[in-house]
């Protein structure tokens, strides 16, 4: 059984930053997409950024180039976040697919399979 667990949320100032880690266990797809995603009250969820199976590739949301940055570990993904803005405020997952990031799939969230229960980050400015 698949399990994504999210950590490192929590509450800071605009301008700052966190970092978000999701432990994996039980995915046994590691040829795969990895991805973090945000939701709003309201809105749709949104892909935020990728990577391939062997991290050689990251896709980052325009809204979150040159202040994100996606990474994976072994089991571990991870979401470094800087210079965050009110705009970031959201409830942040971890996704994994059954396939590869091909074109813009790493930001579809129907193209994610597995989910963790999201861990809230919020930007106060």
């Amino acid at each position: 059984q698949v399990h994504l667990v999210e950590s490192g949320g929590g509450s800071v100032q605009a301008g700052g930053s966190l970092r978000l880690s999701c432990a994996t266990s039980g995915y046994r797809y590691s040829t795969n997409c990895m991805g973090w995603f945000r939701q709003t009250p309201g809105k749709e969820r949104e892909g935020v950024a990728g990577i391939s199976h062997d991290g050689y590739y990251t896709y980052l949301d325009d809204s979150v180039k040159r202040r994100f940055i996606i990474s994976q570990d072994k089991k571990m993904l991870y979401l470094q976040m800087t210079r965050l803005k009110a705009e970031d405020t959201a409830m942040y997952f971890c996704a994994a697919a059954t396939a590869g990031c091909n074109g813009d799939r790493w930001r579809s969230a129907g193209d994610f399979v597995y989910w963790g229960q999201g861990t809230q980050v919020s930007v106060s400015s």
